[in-house]
C-alpha cells in the first residue's frame, strides 16, 4: 500500500494545482509526483554535469579538466541572451 503524508499549501495553492490536474485529466497526488519528478536534486544535476562532460571528453577525444569546462563561455547562456536582445529590439521598432 503507498504511503501518504500531508503537504500544507495555500487553498490558493491547492485551488490552482487541483484545476491543474483536473486539466491534465490525473489526480493532485499524480501532479505532485509528476512535479516533483520534473525537478532534479543538486546531485543529481552534478551527476548529469558529471556524465555530460565525460561524453564531450569523449567525442572531441580532448582531456578537458572540470576546470577548463567550468572557464568555458556560456554558449546557451549568450546565444537566449542575444535572442532576447533581438526581441526586445524587435518590440521597440513596432511599438
Amino acid at each position: 500500500m503507498a504511503e501518504h503524508t500531508t503537504i500544507q499549501v495555500s487553498r490558493q495553492t491547492r485551488d490552482h494545482l487541483a484545476q491543474v490536474a483536473k486539466e491534465r485529466g490525473m489526480t493532485l497526488g499524480q501532479l505532485v509526483e509528476q512535479l516533483a519528478s520534473e525537478q532534479p536534486t543538486a546531485e543529481q544535476i552534478a551527476e548529469r554535469v558529471a556524465a555530460d562532460r565525460q561524453v564531450v571528453r569523449e567525442v572531441i577525444g580532448l582531456d578537458l579538466s572540470d576546470e577548463d569546462f567550468d572557464q568555458a563561455p556560456d554558449v546557451l547562456g549568450n546565444i537566449y541572451r542575444i535572442a532576447a536582445e533581438k526581441a526586445r529590439l524587435a518590440r521597440g521598432a513596432a511599438a
